[in-house]
């Protein structure tokens, strides 16, 4: 199967379910950011419920150019913010451990650009998943590619119309299970044994 697919920011556990089942992955290099979506933002499973951590961009959210155009914001230094909120939240998890050090370094790479941070983000999971789908670019704009392959490029909401795996997460005996997290969410708390919850 082929899929073709925004570049994506450590995106949600639905994405993930469908990727798995890919032999080629093409990441459209032709598309033009989208605000409000998972290019530059994911949401991790926090204390009182959901937790946005957002990617900032030069000018802002309100883009008008192609994704592999997009520039990342430094000054603030979101990945320092980033890390320490995923440790504040995980470091309980049964995986955190397991993954840290290497997610740690990525977190303390310097980035320029969008598309590099999130293939490299994209890169890591599918090694930690032990994943080995082909990788591509679509480098010409399709409206509507043929039946046999799945188009993500209009996931606008993480999960929608699919149903997650349950597992348990680090706060549900607080606030319940929240579906459909970052695919973080699922390392950190089934390591090796996420993979199986996506299959």
């Amino acid at each position: 199967m082929t899929v073709v697919t925004p570049y994506f920011t450590f995106p949600a556990i639905s994405w993930w379910m469908q990727i798995v089942h890919a032999d080629t992955v093409m990441f459209d290099a032709s598309e033009h950011f989208e605000k409000m979506t998972a290019r530059n933002r994911y949401h991790i499973c926090g204390a009182n419920n959901s937790v946005l951590l957002s990617i900032p961009l030069v000018n802002g959210r309100n883009q008008h150019i192609p994704m592999n155009a997009v520039q990342i914001h430094n000054a603030g230094r979101w990945q320092t913010q980033h890390w320490r909120t995923l440790v504040s939240v995980y470091k309980r998890s049964p995986y955190f451990w397991h993954y840290e050090d290497s997610l740690q370094s990525l977190f303390e790479k310097p980035f320029t650009s969008l598309v590099d941070f999130n293939m490299a983000a994209l890169d890591w999971v599918k090694k930690e998943l032990k994943l080995n789908y082909k990788e591509g670019q679509a480098t010409e704009y399709i409206k509507q590619y043929p039946p046999e392959i799945s188009d993500l490029r209009t996931l606008s909401k993480a999960g929608e119309g699919i149903t997650t795996p349950k597992y348990h997460q680090v706060f549900e005996d607080r606030i319940g299970f929240i579906p459909d997290l970052s695919i973080l969410d699922l390392l950190f708390s089934e390591g090796p044994h996420a993979i199986n919850k996506l299959r």
